[in-house]
């Protein structure tokens, strides 16, 4: 261990103890025992999203986005999208709506992963998502000190779904205040994926390569809010199905909705099949913290699923040359003009007055 990692870990134990919280020990002991059932790391690939740095962030870098987004175009939609109802919504004077509707613009037109706008950076951010597994018991589940909502609702509410705590979260929590660690066993964790590289045949020299430079130029570790998904069992391991949710209730709901209908209609599954899917979707309702099932032979987990994200001295990683972009830059919000006021498409027609 060195004297770094040594001294890490005594800060966040001494903090721990100083805290003198009872839950927060179960949940270390919850950690080690995931530790040694969970010991290995199966990365599932880059995650992008947006931070800030300015006066709002007090002078920090935090992100302004969920670190979600598959590819890094994704997260400079999420930017311009932002930027754009800050201009419909925020602005205050005419010349704010300009110079943010001039970025927004940008945007729309190239691919830009940093930019300044009324004294404040933002920056389309690079993590890596990854879970826990074992030998033989695959990915790790949730665990019994996980949250869970207060309302375990079945009931799909399009537009009411529940956000990952990333909105506002620092980007340099752990750098220099003890009191921000997140825990002993998270601060090893942290401390033994801060030499995390992309290894292997499989893996591209290219991305081989940009992976030992992000380790010298972004030496730093934050770990984001652990996030939990629904993965299936396929003849090659684990596949992931749907987006990261912040509870397991809510990943456990995205395989209701897909055991419940949702497959059946996009697989276009035959009756016999359409019924066992229903059958599971109630034995899923019908049974409290149910994180595992097979269905047709296929096998679904509930799976508690990580993310981390490289920092250094100017800050957050930016994407690499080698991750991935399969959309181009785009207008995403309707057209608006300087005084706020969203105007008609050039093709359409103008409304009857």
């Amino acid at each position: 261990m060195s004297d770094d990692w040594k001294r890490r870990m005594e800060q966040a134990a001494a903090e721990l103890l100083r805290r003198d919280d009872p839950v927060a020990l179960v949940r270390e002991v919850d950690a080690l025992d995931a530790s040694s059932r969970y010991p290995y790391v199966w990365p599932r690939g880059p995650v992008f999203g947006v931070a800030a740095l300015g006066p709002e962030s007090g002078a920090r870098w935090r992100l302004v986005s969920e670190a979600t987004d598959g590819t890094p175009q994704e997260a400079r939609d999420a930017l311009n999208s932002l930027l754009w109802l800050r201009a419909k919504d925020e602005a205050g004077t005419v010349a704010e709506r300009r110079e943010l509707l001039a970025t927004v613009h940008l945007l729309e037109c190239e691919r830009i992963d940093e930019l300044a706008v009324l004294g404040t950076r933002y920056r389309v951010v690079r993590g890596d998502e990854y879970a826990h597994c074992g030998l033989t018991e695959g990915p790790e589940p949730p665990r019994p000190t996980d949250p869970e909502p207060a309302d375990r609702s079945w009931r799909h509410q399009p537009g009411r779904a529940r956000a990952l705590p990333d909105i506002g979260h620092p980007l340099d929590a752990l750098m220099g205040d003890p009191k921000a660690s997140p825990g002993i066993m998270a601060e090893g964790n942290r401390q033994a994926l801060r030499g995390f590289t992309y290894e292997g045949e499989h893996v591209p020299p290219a991305m081989r390569a940009e992976s030992r430079q992000a380790v010298r130029d972004h030496p730093e570790l934050v770990l984001l809010p652990v996030g939990f998904g629904v993965v299936k069992r396929t003849g090659t391991g684990w596949t992931p199905v749907g987006r990261l949710q912040p509870t397991p209730h809510d990943a456990r709901r995205v395989l209701h909705d897909g055991l419940s209908g949702i497959w059946a209609d996009m697989y276009d599954l035959d009756t016999a099949t359409r019924g066992a899917y229903e059958r599971a979707a109630e034995r899923l309702k019908s049974t409290l913290s149910l994180n595992e099932m097979t269905v047709q032979g296929d096998s679904y987990r509930i799976c508690r699923i990580e993310r981390m994200l490289r920092t250094g001295p100017d800050g957050p990683e930016p994407p690499r040359p080698s991750d991935p972009e399969n959309t181009e830059p785009m207008r995403i919000r309707p057209l608006l003009d300087e005084h706020g006021a969203i105007q008609p498409e050039p093709d359409s027609p103008s409304p009857a007055v």
